[in-house]
C-alpha cells in the first residue's frame, strides 16, 4: 500500500460533489485500503474520498479509541436521510484545513444510509462525536468544507493567511 496525497484548501476539487460508485470490485477495495492507511498516518478519524483526489462518494471513519485497537469503518454511497436537534462540534479540524480549528453546528442525532465495503446495504442512526464525523465526511462528499460552515469572518481570516503562505512557497 502507499499514501495518498490529501488535497488541501484552497484545492478547487474539494468543492466539487462526489458521484455515486457503481462498481465495488478489487479496485475499490484497493481504493479503500490506501485510505486507510493514509488516514491513520495523519491521523484523522476520517477521510472522504474527494480529500484524496476520488470523485467517488466514499468514506471512511473510525472513532475509536486507540487503546481498543483499529475499527474502521467503510460507507458507500452515503446519504443523511434525517437529523434533529443540535450541537456545537467543539474545536471541530479537517485534515484537508490544516492548523486551523473552529466550533460548529450540527446535527445531534442522524439517520444514514448507504453500503458497507462489500456492498451490503446499511441504515443506523448516529450521535455524539459519530455523528459529528458522519456529517463531516458527508459534507466532503458534497463539496463542502467544515470553514463552509463558519462565520464568513473566520472564514475570510484563514484564507488570507493560507493565501500568503502559498505566495511565500512560490517565492
Amino acid at each position: 500500500m502507499s499514501l495518498l496525497d490529501i488535497l488541501t484548501f484552497p484545492n478547487p476539487f474539494l468543492k466539487n460533489p462526489a458521484q455515486p460508485v457503481a462498481q465495488i470490485d478489487g479496485q475499490l477495495q484497493a481504493v479503500i485500503d490506501a485510505m486507510a492507511e493514509t488516514m491513520y498516518q495523519a491521523p484523522g478519524v476520517g477521510l472522504a474520498a474527494v480529500q484524496v483526489g476520488l470523485d467517488k462518494r466514499l468514506l471512511i471513519y473510525d472513532i475509536a479509541a486507540k487503546e481498543d485497537g483499529r475499527q474502521l469503518h467503510v460507507l458507500i454511497n452515503p446519504k443523511i436521510v434525517s437529523q434533529e436537534g443540535e450541537i456545537i462540534s467543539e474545536n471541530e479540524g479537517c485534515l484537508s484545513v490544516p492548523e486551523f480549528r473552529s466550533d460548529v453546528k450540527r446535527a445531534a442525532q442522524i439517520l444514514v444510509e448507504g453500503a458497507d465495503r462489500d456492498g451490503n446495504p446499511l441504515r443506523f442512526e448516529a450521535q455524539g462525536l459519530l455523528a459529528i464525523v458522519l456529517q463531516h465526511e458527508i459534507d466532503h462528499l458534497n463539496g463542502t468544507l467544515f470553514i463552509d460552515r463558519i462565520s464568513s469572518l473566520k472564514r475570510q481570516l484563514y484564507a488570507r493567511r493560507v493565501n500568503k503562505q502559498i505566495k511565500n512557497q512560490e517565492r
